[in-house]
Formats: C-alpha cells, structure tokens, sequence
C-alpha cells in the first residue's frame, strides 16, 4: 500500500501546485536580492492573492528592456518593474505593454498621467563619496571635471543609473554635454554594467566617489550606524528618476496582473521600499519615512527630461557618452 499512498500522494500535490495561479514578474537584480524589496514583496502578495509570485531578476533596468524586445509577444513575463521614465518612450513603442487603468494618487515631485506604466519609487542621482576619505566634494559636474577625483559609473547601455547618468549630463550641459564628458573622461575608473557592482567597488575603496542617489547614505545611517557616506550637491541640480512597473498585453493572468500592480500602491509594497530599495515610495505610507531618511532635493534643483524627450535625446548622448571614453 506504501508505493500507492506515495504515487497518490504526489498526484494531490501536483493537482494542488497546478491550481495555484503563477505571476512572472520580471525584475532588476538588486529588487530581489535577500537584501532588496522582493522577498517581503512576494511574502506580502502571496498572502493576498494565494498565487505564486515568481520574480525573474533580468540584470539592470536597460538589460531588462533589452530582454523584453528579444522575447517580444512570446515572453513569460506578466509584468516588468524596474524601468523608468528615461526608458517608457522605448517600452512602450514596442507595443508590447497594455493599460494599467488607475488613476492612483502619487507623492511624486511630478504630474504623472502615464497610461501604461506606474511608478513605484523615485529618487535623485548623485556622487555618493566616504567624508573621511573625501573632505572637499566637488559642487558641480565641472568641478568634478577639473579635480582628480576618481569616480565609478554604470553603463548606460544597461543600467538605468547609468542612463540616468547621460541625461543627468544632458540637461545639466545641453549642447555642451560632450565637451564634459571629453572633460569628465579621465575621473572614471570603470564602468560597470549594473549599479550592484558598482556601489560594491566603490565600498572596497576602489575609487573616491559612485554614482548613485541622493538617498544611498541613508541606508548607512539606518542599517550601519555609519555616518561617513554622503553626496556630493552640484550646483546645477540632480537628475530625477521614477522607477516604474507595467503589465504585459500579452500575459495570461491579466486579473493577477491588476491586482498586483493595486498592491504594489499600498502600505504592503510601499512601506517596503524606503529601507530595502531606499528609495522615496511613490505613495508615502502610513507610517511615513523613517527617521533619519532624510529629504528629496528640491523641486527648484530637480532635473527632468520627459519620456518623450529622453527617448529623442538617448542615441546622441550614446554617442556622445562612447566617443569621449574611446579616446
């Protein structure tokens, strides 16, 4: 009877795992790492929706497009978190994303009216540096320039940081974007393909600033005690970015889909954010920012380009980008 109360048994649990509905979430590395927002996420959600929540990490935000494009209508995926808004002109050319249909109201430092993706977080870029061992940061891309700070980035081929990077450039220097990245050159150690890495060489002292948020010492101060990390204000402002999520015209669980992107609005998924992805969550909870977060910079010295605009600028900046760190 033993052998037949096995087979029986696996048979139950295959039926019980077949009933359970399955979302893919396609993702960047860092949101489901153990130390990122996607195991409270999906713990959160499962015990809501009774499905499986399946997040695929799929490198950098832009490697997670690129990825997207590849696969087309055949993907997996049923929604993808982790683009931003120098990346939805692109996304949703593609035609690969339906509506998403809500009207949320968002604590974000801009109107948002976006059809097709939502935000989930949003921050400044900035030069991350260590006070102690970098006691006059640079106050501006051209001070930054002309000093021999050396700085680690993020490709902007496929990362989102390193994206932002060249737009920060962009509408900080307009037409005069490429002599700074001609001047700018010489700072950078290495470019690396996805913030993770980058942020790690940067703690292994292998060069005096990172780029990364406004909002990165904040993780330091909460979760380390350590008050040695800052960044660097420059005088003409920081880039804004807004990561969002959007579901895929081609899902097949496209009620789960709705659902997690409502979820992924309230208290269960924003409240996750500030200490996990420290970000500002795009609705602010409840219970408010912790102590010690510290605020956004403010709109006067926000930098912005629309979807549109990003989209229009992307393959000059590029080129502009790959032309100054080639020579």
């Amino acid at each position: 009877m033993r052998p037949f109360l096995i087979a029986a048994g696996l048979t139950l649990a295959t039926q019980a795992m077949a009933q359970t509905p399955v979302l893919t979430v396609y993702t960047y590395d860092s949101f489901v790492s153990d130390w990122g927002p996607g195991p409270a996420v999906e713990a959160a959600f499962e015990a809501e929706c009774g499905c499986d929540l399946r997040f695929v990490a799929a490198g950098d935000g832009a490697a997670l497009l690129a990825r997207l494009e590849l696969e087309g209508a055949t993907t997996d995926a049923d929604v993808v978190l982790g683009l931003d808004t120098n990346l939805t002109g692109r996304a949703a050319a593609t035609g690969l994303f339906a509506p998403h249909g809500l009207t949320p109201a968002l604590d974000l430092p801009i109107g948002w009216d976006d059809p097709l993706f939502l935000p989930f977080d949003w921050g400044h870029f900035a030069f991350v540096y260590d006070s102690t061992k970098l006691a006059d940061p640079p106050g501006s891309f051209a001070a930054l320039a002309a000093s021999d700070i050396s700085i680690l980035i993020q490709d902007p081929r496929s990362s989102t940081p390193g994206l932002g990077l060249l737009m920060w450039v962009k509408a900080a220097e307009g037409a005069d974007a490429a002599a700074m990245w001609e001047a700018l050159a010489d700072n950078i150690v290495t470019v690396t393909p996805g913030w993770s890495e980058a942020y790690g060489m940067f703690l292994e002292g292998e060069a005096d600033m990172v780029l990364s948020y406004t909002s990165s010492p904040a993780y330091h101060r909460i979760a380390e005690g350590d008050d040695t990390k800052a960044y660097a204000a420059f005088a003409e402002g920081h880039y804004l970015q807004v990561e969002v999520a959007g579901k895929l015209a081609a899902t097949d669980a496209p009620e789960l889909a709705d659902a997690f992107l409502a979820f992924m609005l309230s208290d269960g998924f924003q409240a996750v954010i500030p200490e996990t992805n420290w970000m500002f969550p795009a609705v602010t909870p409840a219970g408010g920012l912790p102590e010690g977060f510290g605020d956004p910079v403010p709109a006067e010295r926000t930098l912005y380009l629309p979807p549109e605009e990003a989209a229009a600028v992307r393959d000059a900046a590029l080129a502009e980008w790959r032309d100054a760190l080639a020579r």
